[in-house]
């Protein structure tokens, strides 16, 4: 079942997860407000221990707040289902409300948040359904054995056909017809695996592009093996679904079309959303 379509959006919603970034979070925003076509910075404290919510909406931020740690994509779907309601509240009635583009920017970027800008342009211009950003190497020394990446690169070009460069990438810019397409959200570290399986299995344009993006890169100590053991067990959850679903379906899908590195397939279980990982707004460690 294909999403509806939806005109091509005019405007852009950042939308900023995030939990426990006080050192970083009024950097990004008021980076993400720089962005050319974004009309609404948005951050979703997702159960923070500090002040993260506070100094967002000091940088400017408009900031919605889980009072308990809920997951990122839990706090993904919060932050674009708040968009949505703003987008109905805004339009006349009887008039369809005109849906923005929906921006996805981690927490932690820092300054260079504003260089996920180029996600939003083939979406603003109707070339592309989803983008996903393809980040350098970091700065910052650490990053883990490639497991979960492997897992995550290996179940989407099976069930999707799409060769993702950097599956786990979160920085991610969609149209209303995308996100529709990937709701709801896979659990925890899954979010990313599976949208991309349901983007593309919806038979959506993605497109990956190249980003000068910098975050915090997880270590190699104890406290980061158990979060890489959580994103693989997420990506594992999240391939598992879907291998489940293409079965009940006749046959595991063999892609889309897309642009620059791909395309789209939709649902996600709706029980997948609602579990939690550990530190799990920390994109790095892949």
């Amino acid at each position: 079942m294909s999403a509806q379509p939806h005109p091509s959006p005019e405007a852009v919603a950042a939308i900023i997860p995030a939990m426990n970034e006080s050192q970083r979070i009024a950097a990004t925003v008021t980076a993400a407000k720089r962005i050319p076509g974004v009309d609404m910075v948005l951050v979703v404290d997702d159960g923070s221990a500090d002040d993260t919510g506070t100094r967002a909406r000091r940088a400017g931020a408009e900031v919605i707040t889980h009072p308990k740690n809920k997951g990122k994509a839990a706090a993904m779907m919060t932050g674009a289902f708040a968009v949505r309601n703003r987008e109905i509240s805004d339009a006349d009635p009887g008039v369809d409300p005109h849906h923005r583009a929906l921006l996805f920017i981690d927490g932690d970027l820092e300054d260079s948040a504003i260089n996920t800008a180029p996600l939003a342009e083939p979406v603003l211009a109707g070339r592309a359904d989803m983008t996903i950003a393809i980040l350098p190497a970091q700065k910052r020394k650490g990053g883990g054995f490639g497991f979960v990446v492997g897992l995550a690169k290996k179940g989407i070009a099976e069930l999707s056909g799409f060769d993702a460069t950097q599956p786990l990438s979160g920085m991610r810019c969609l149209s209303r017809e995308a996100f529709d397409a990937a709701l709801p959200f896979a659990a925890g570290w899954g979010v990313e695996a599976a949208m991309t399986i349901d983007v593309v299995g919806a038979g959506l344009r993605v497109e990956e592009v190249e980003c000068d993006l910098h975050h915090r890169v997880t270590g190699r100590d104890l406290k980061a093996q158990l979060h890489r053991a959580a994103q693989y067990r997420d990506v594992a959850r999240a391939l598992f679904v879907r291998r489940l679903r293409a079965k009940r379906k006749g046959g595991v899908p063999a892609g889309g079309s897309g642009s620059a590195g791909g395309a789209g397939s939709a649902d996600s279980g709706s029980s997948e959303s609602t579990q939690n990982s550990s530190d799990p707004h920390k994109e790095s460690g892949k």
